[in-house]
């Protein structure tokens, strides 16, 4: 299933609500695809917020994982190939129950968790002058 919109970035609980919807409250792992200040981090942090968790938020490029109310698991493998993600064993952080954003999750990986059975939604962000395009796959 694929679902599209081109939105504001002050429209963001759009795709938020979407993002929710795709997931149901099951656990699943969300890589989130795009150029730099595309709006990844600002998504995770729209999600958290949205499900009234006040943690802050960022990008976790130099420590590769943040968790949220220990149900949100935020990745970032900007500097990482997906031999370096295993060999730091982040691969078998999939198994723990909740939602999973990996940002820069590369085709790869997407390739590989759905081999191991994981459910897994792709979010492709396009940068389109003020506004972003939002592609969800599941």
């Amino acid at each position: 299933m694929q679902k599209e919109f081109i939105l504001e970035l002050e429209e963001i609980d759009t795709i938020t609500q979407s993002l929710k919807e795709t997931i149901s409250n099951e656990d699943c792992i969300v890589i989130l695809r795009g150029d730099l200040a595309s709006g990844k981090t600002t998504l995770v942090k729209n999600y958290v917020k949205s499900l009234g968790i006040d943690d802050l938020v960022t990008s976790p490029t130099f420590s590769l994982q943040s968790i949220y109310s220990e149900m949100i698991f935020h990745y970032d493998v900007y500097n990482k190939s997906l031999e370096e993600f295993i060999a730091l064993g982040m691969l078998e952080e999939f198994e723990k129950s909740g939602i999973h954003f990996v940002e820069w999750g590369d085709e790869k990986l997407h390739k590989l968790l759905l081999e191991y059975g994981y459910n897994v939604i792709l979010v492709k962000i396009t940068k389109r002058d003020n506004k972003r395009q939002y592609k969800i796959e599941s």
